[in-house]
């Protein structure tokens, strides 16, 4: 069994209020969690306007697929025009962890 998570640092666009932080980062995560069946939620920066953080987890039995998976989603999160993508902190575990 493997499992991979990600940390995502993002920087938003021209936001004044966490309600439309809401509507910038609540979209992400659910494209995240609907195209790659993936745990995602906001984890960090939730009292500031303009910064937030969402991790995500995922289980495989095949350590190929997983890093297919985090790829993509990295690609995902990084490809949205509404934010820009500060930091990526990936990490893998394994049976020999």
């Amino acid at each position: 069994m493997y499992v991979g998570t990600l940390s995502f640092d993002l920087l938003l666009g021209d936001i004044h209020s966490l309600k439309e932080k809401r509507s910038v980062v609540r979209p992400i995560v659910a494209e995240l969690q609907r195209k790659y069946a993936v745990s995602a939620a906001e984890v960090d920066h939730l009292d500031l306007h303009r910064r937030a953080g969402i991790g995500l987890a995922v289980v495989s039995g095949d350590a190929a697929h997983l890093t297919d998976v985090l790829d993509r989603c990295e690609r995902l999160v990084a490809g949205r025009p509404e934010v820009e993508l500060l930091s990526v902190r990936r990490r893998f575990h394994g049976d020999d962890d």
